[in-house]
This record gives structure tokens, sequence and C-alpha cells, in this order.
């Protein structure tokens, strides 16, 4: 019964890995960056997390901004967009990003 169970768990994470494409951008401004005057929206972007702790780096998909796990990995694609590869937890809002890539 216990590797049964194993199992299903093991089956259940695999499955809650998606593919999520969006604007890697910040908590703070999320799509527009004009107020700022930082510059052009990479530039904000980097700027902006870098300025203020609480301010993360997001996946905004024109609707919903995902915190993502990885804070390092998103700096070079700032204010690009991007496919990541992860899993959503929901209840959190945070994305567990396995994979980032910019979206041809």
């Amino acid at each position: 019964m216990t590797k049964f169970m194993l199992v299903l768990a093991a089956s259940t994470l695999l499955a809650s890995a998606a593919t999520y494409t969006g604007v890697i951008t910040d908590s703070m401004c999320r799509s527009d960056h004009k107020a700022m005057k930082m510059g052009s929206d990479p530039e904000c972007v980097k700027a902006c997390a870098k300025i203020d702790k609480s301010v993360r780096f997001v996946l905004y998909d024109g609707k919903n901004a995902y915190k993502l796990s990885d804070q390092q990995t998103p700096e070079k694609f700032a204010g690009q967009k991007v496919k990541i590869t992860g899993t959503l937890f929901e209840k959190t809002g945070i994305l567990q990003v396995d994979k980032i890539e910019l979206e041809r």
C-alpha cells in the first residue's frame, strides 16, 4: 500500500508541471513602467527588483502575475516574453521554475 501511495504522489507531482507564457517583469510595476522613468522596460524591471527587497521578479501573462521561485535567472530575461516550465502552487501564487526560455 505504501509503495502505491508513493507512486500516486509522484505521478500527481509530474502531472501538475505545465508551461506558462508571459513577460518577466517586477511585482511593483507589472505591465506599466512609464511612471518610473527609468528607461526601457528591461532596465526598469532590473532596477525595481534591486531597489526594494520586497519587489520580486514575476511572470505576467496579461492577467495574472505569478511570483517566481527562482529570482536569479529571470533577471537576464527582464522585459522579455518567455516560456516557463514549472509547477504553480495556487495557494501561494508561486510558480516553481524548472526552466525558462525565450518565447519565439
